[in-house]
């Protein structure tokens, strides 16, 4: 059940985390990767801000588990630099597609 103050995330392949509290980040990132995934969006860039670094580690730290996740790194200088990471999704297995397993 979602919170009443709950605002629908538009899936589009880019996930701006500056207007998310860090402790929603470990569930957030997941859910929207996912939803990426499903809509065959497999390159998403996920902006984390330059500061003091803190933010990337942990967004990478948790790319590092995600099984969903073919790679990452961070963005070339035009599309964030280390502001923003490049996260490169694996396609979706045929078979989850077609509910059979």
């Amino acid at each position: 059940m979602e919170p009443e103050d709950a605002i629908p995330l538009p899936v589009d392949g880019e996930l701006d985390l500056h207007t998310f509290r860090p402790r929603d980040i470990k569930e957030l990132i997941p859910d929207y990767l996912e939803a990426c995934q499903v809509k065959g969006l497999l390159q998403v860039r996920l902006i984390h801000g330059k500061g003091t670094g803190q933010l990337r580690e942990g967004v990478h730290r948790l790319l590092e588990k995600l099984p969903i996740v073919a790679s990452f790194d961070l963005a070339p200088s035009w599309h964030g630099g280390w502001g923003a990471t490049l996260v490169q999704l694996k396609a979706q297995d045929a078979r989850e597609t077609r509910g059979t397993t």
